[in-house]
């Protein structure tokens, strides 16, 4: 049977897993596991891709990821390669390290990013890595001993200078020195402003559910993380599907509306009406993606429509116009075309963050202009 295509509608929630090859090691030792986590640090904050969950175990990973802009097939291209490369020589190994490609399954958010956030950080304990919950408090490969206070987020990335010795070989991009440039008070440089990554801010979004202080929210996460201990290995959270979403049993879905039971898919926890919006905005998105074109080309089609210049769109100037024309190009180019924010941030000479903070606003700009991709590719 031929393998579905995986979904890659942005924003919304997705349960990444990869596995060794023959089920082998993916990690050896500490070093690789620091290897991983600082390469996915750095993806994560470039490509604006929330973290809510991670555990590595020796042959496998989980990660509980919210994709911005960049689809999540862009995200674990350049993790699971780059990883596997550096791995390769620092082991002097040769040949594949992965089992195919990684699985993925959409969620929908209401109902699973908690029960999957405990899920995924009680791996450990369920693989038998750790012998109790006092231990996995400490436990330093998985996202629960940073939720609770007792290890430092390794999602927060690290200047370049800082960054292990096995990933030296890596050229990563200007990201930290565009960090530090934008961590400055220009009034007053000797003192710099604190900025809080997304890891950080995603850290905040898990423990709000659970009260409105740092130190209640990780008393009733650890709390809800207890309770999940005699669950063990859930069914209903391995997959997608509505058979799964009703704790893999089809009873559970006997009672449910004909349209509801034909609403479900592999690639999709959640129900039917969920998987129905995610297929469409899915479809949506690849409809858009389907006229991508070179950035030079949509630059062209840009300064016609804003009645600007090339080098207008490429400056600093802050004229509305010139600054609308920006968004919309950051609009089709990242959100439309999937580019990536570090690419339209050096086609417009901006940082990767700021490019895609405008794209947010260009839809607004184009509405309001009456502008839409079939206008400009006439």
């Amino acid at each position: 049977m031929p393998r579905q295509a995986r979904l890659d509608a942005p924003g919304v929630l997705q349960h990444v897993m990869a596995r060794g090859i023959e089920r082998r090691k993916i990690f050896w030792d500490d070093k690789d596991r620091t290897s991983f986590l600082e390469r996915l640090a750095i993806i994560l904050e470039e490509t604006q891709t929330q973290c809510y969950a991670w555990t590595l175990i020796p042959n496998h990973f989980h990660l509980l990821l919210r994709t911005g802009p960049t689809p999540l097939s862009k995200v674990m291209r350049r993790l699971m390669t780059g990883y596997a490369v550096t791995f390769n020589l620092r082991h002097r190994r040769a040949g594949h390290l992965f089992q195919n490609r990684y699985k993925s399954v959409v969620c929908e958010e209401e109902n699973y990013l908690l029960e999957l956030t405990r899920y995924i950080h009680l791996n450990p304990l369920r693989a038998k890595l750790v012998e109790d919950l006092k231990s996995l408090d400490k436990y330093p490969w998985t996202g629960h001993s940073v939720l609770i206070g007792k290890q430092k987020n390794p999602l927060i990335p690290k200047l370049e200078k800082e960054v292990s010795s096995a990933d030296k070989r890596i050229s990563f991009s200007q990201f930290h020195l565009e960090t530090e440039k934008a961590r400055m008070n220009p009034e007053n440089p000797v003192n710099p402003v604190r900025t809080i990554s997304l890891a950080e801010k995603t850290v905040e979004d898990v423990l709000l559910y659970f009260g409105e202080t740092f130190k209640v929210g990780r008393r009733r996460y650890r709390q809800f993380v207890k309770k999940g201990i005699k669950q063990g290995r859930r069914e209903d959270l391995q997959g997608g599907g509505l058979i799964r979403s009703s704790g893999g049993d089809k009873a559970g879905v006997l009672g449910q509306k004909k349209k509801e039971r034909e609403n479900g898919d592999a690639r999709i926890l959640g129900s039917g009406n969920f998987v129905t919006k995610v297929l469409e905005k899915a479809n949506e998105v690849n409809q858009k993606r389907m006229d991508k074109c070179s950035l030079q080309v949509l630059c062209q089609k840009i300064i016609s429509a804003f009645s600007i210049k090339e080098e207008e769109l490429r400056s600093s100037i802050k004229k509305r116009g010139v600054t609308e024309a920006k968004a919309s190009f950051s609009y089709f180019a990242i959100k439309a075309m999937g580019y990536s924010g570090r690419e339209v941030g050096q086609f417009l000479n901006i940082r990767s963050y700021s490019a895609i903070r405008i794209s947010e606003k260009g839809k607004e700009i184009l509405d309001k202009r009456g502008i839409s991709w079939n206008s400009l590719a006439k």
